[in-house]
């Protein structure tokens, strides 16, 4: 029988490879509460790829509302992440409410809303990227606010361009409506994957959003022994790089680039000790 916390770092390297070779740089003990955050971060992220109705969204994710509250208490349901959140809690005195706010922010992926504006693009990136990257690094000792903002913000919105080909196919559209309308594009465009002028427009606008947030993020000193909480961030350059390619198609690519790369380039940030 496999160790479930194999199977968790297992799972982390396979779905979300950016924070598992991030996590590396951690301390071994501290490297294993990490990838039990980020694979419960997938769970809550996949919540929407299940279901078809938002209902159904809400109730998944309550129950892992109620499961992160059983695993605080020392009682986690019989279940292998659920076993080893309670092992983060009692290592860790971490925020409950910014569990909350990245559970309420992914309410809304399994809704057909868009956002309104880019202040409410920031609000989700900050409420999810931005939290997740607050949680690592009190887990890694400290707190850096506004790091935590700049870089999970910038990291989101690079990941919107990457994944913008998948959420399309499943009837999603995270860029927000003032940018579309001032390209004259529709959401059902993009929906339908086909690639024009209009589409080339709003990435190179999502480009340039994505790129602010990661040069405010630059800026700022990032303490060595939270480094690696806000290493993705370290990628956004090369991934903002590939989205300026004149061939760079997001509804028919990733938008994500070759695994040696993005490891050359955290292990230079890590050597660096910055972004």
């Amino acid at each position: 029988m496999s160790d479930p916390q194999e199977t968790i770092e297992e799972t982390v390297k396979r779905v979300d490879p950016d924070r598992y070779f991030s996590a590396l740089f951690a301390p071994a003990l501290l490297r294993r509460h990490l990838l039990t955050l980020y694979a419960f971060n997938h769970e809550i992220a996949r919540v929407a790829e299940t279901v078809r109705q938002p209902m159904m969204g809400e109730i998944r994710l309550e129950w892992w509302r109620e499961t992160l509250e059983s695993a605080r208490s020392g009682r986690p349901r019989d279940h292998a992440l659920a076993r080893a959140l309670s092992e983060l809690f009692a290592a860790h005195t971490l925020p409950t409410e910014l569990f909350d706010a990245i559970l309420n922010a992914r309410a809304f992926d399994a809704t057909p809303d868009l956002f309104a504006d880019w202040s409410e693009v920031g609000d989700y990136c900050d409420q999810t990227s931005g939290n997740l990257m607050r949680l690592a690094a009190h887990i890694l000792g400290g707190a850096q606010d506004d790091l935590a903002r700049e870089g999970g913000t910038a990291y989101a919105i690079a990941g919107l361009i990457r994944s913008l080909r998948f959420h399309a196919a499943r009837h999603k559209v995270y860029l927000p409506q003032d940018l579309l309308s001032a390209v004259g594009l529709l959401p059902d465009q993009i929906m339908a994957g086909k690639f024009d002028a209009k589409v080339k427009a709003a990435i190179a606008q999502t480009v340039l959003k994505a790129d602010e947030h990661c040069r405010a993020a630059r800026l700022l000193k990032t303490p060595r022994a939270l480094l690696p909480a806000f290493l993705p961030a370290a990628l956004v350059p090369l991934y903002l790089r590939r989205a300026k390619r004149r061939s760079f198609d997001p509804l028919k690519q990733s938008g994500d680039v070759a695994q040696h790369r993005k490891q050359l380039v955290l292990l230079r940030a890590a050597l660096r000790r910055r972004l």
